[in-house]
């Protein structure tokens, strides 16, 4: 599978809309919204504009697949927050997931020069924490109740992957490189 990236546009609004609500992803996240496509559009404009964030179109062999971003990124510290989902489950795969995470330590380390990367993960989400784990990333720490969505309390797990860890074993790792940087074209 060839995996590419490229800015969201509005035509994708819709079915970003529609993975963001669906069940099955919301169900790691730290919201479950109820979306419209106005609030989609006013939500595009904001992240166009803002320079503190990036988010890309996942597509897996053309299609669209889901959605990776950054934060952080005007952050003098150069630690960078990220996070990403799969919507289409039939394009979802390890391989995939894989070469996405170690692509963008590969993106940030590499071209932006940062210094960590960042994620937060619900604890009962053991899948995406061995995930991270086995591209080599680190828990910062676990707290308890962390979150709390419709009344229930989640725990969630802090990683992060640093520059210098990066560097001292990316040459173990095997995986398809994904060119972040091709993503950065301007939007149609």
């Amino acid at each position: 599978m060839a995996v590419t990236l490229r800015r969201i546009r509005e035509k994708d609004l819709e079915q970003i809309m529609n993975w963001r609500m669906d069940e099955d992803i919301t169900r790691y996240m730290n919201t479950n919204p109820k979306l419209t496509l106005e609030g989609q559009k006013r939500w595009l404009e904001s992240i166009r504009k803002n320079p503190d964030v990036s988010y890309w179109m996942i597509l897996v062999d053309g299609q669209e697949a889901g959605v990776i971003n950054l934060t952080g990124l005007t952050r003098e510290d150069g630690n960078l927050g990220w996070a990403y989902y799969m919507g289409e489950k039939r394009l979802r795969s390890i391989k995939t997931a894989l070469s996405l995470e170690m692509s963008m330590y590969d993106y940030i380390f590499d071209i932006l020069d940062k210094n960590a990367l960042y994620s937060d993960v619900f604890t009962l989400n053991m899948g995406v924490i061995k995930l991270h784990l086995l591209c080599g990333c680190e828990i910062v720490e676990e707290i308890y109740n962390h979150i709390c969505k419709e009344g229930v309390y989640y725990d969630v797990t802090f990683m992060r992957m640093t520059k210098e860890r990066w560097f001292d074993i990316r040459e173990t790792k095997k995986y398809e490189k994904i060119d972040f940087s091709l993503g950065d074209e301007e939007e149609e």
